[in-house]
């Protein structure tokens, strides 16, 4: 049975449809930074720049901790399930990204560490991110920028 009191169109322009398409088009801006990034090693440049490496795979770079993470930790940190955060670490290990070394506190378990390449992907990251961020505030005006990114942290804490 069709409602005649339903109105589609609000299905994409409530916040949450806003919020997720505002993500994807930074985080598809991010990508595009990175792999122009001469620090960026090559192989992950061009990786970056067929798409290969997608925005799922910025999860590891926001979430991975500088001392290694377990991959639980970092399943948690990005609001993922853990399989579908192994099926990431384990493409970003065959890449270069990451790779997995025995715990110091836990023989058992494995801390997924950032490689010199990915340390190098993580640097480019931020300046990715601040490039983009630039951006955004030439393209809405630093006092919406503002009021946009005080709202949003609020809105998220």
């Amino acid at each position: 049975m069709i409602y005649p009191s339903l109105n589609d169109g609000w299905r994409q322009t409530h916040l949450g449809y806003w919020m997720a398409s505002a993500l994807q088009r930074f985080d598809a801006r991010v990508l595009t930074l990175m792999a122009r990034n001469e620090d960026v090693p090559l192989a992950l440049s061009n990786l970056a720049a067929r798409g290969h490496l997608s925005a799922s795979h910025l999860h590891i770079t926001r979430h991975l901790a500088l001392e290694g993470s377990r991959l639980t930790d970092l399943a948690q940190r990005a609001h993922m399930s853990k399989q579908a955060m192994g099926k990431l670490v384990e493409q970003s290990e065959a890449w270069g990204l990451v790779t997995r070394q025995v715990d110091v506190r836990d023989a058992r378990a494995r801390r997924i560490q950032f490689t010199p390449a990915g340390l190098a992907w993580l640097q480019a990251f931020q300046q990715a991110v601040a490039q983009a961020e630039e951006e955004l505030r030439a393209a809405v005006g630093r006092d919406v920028a503002a009021v946009v990114a005080i709202g949003l942290e609020a809105y998220a804490a």
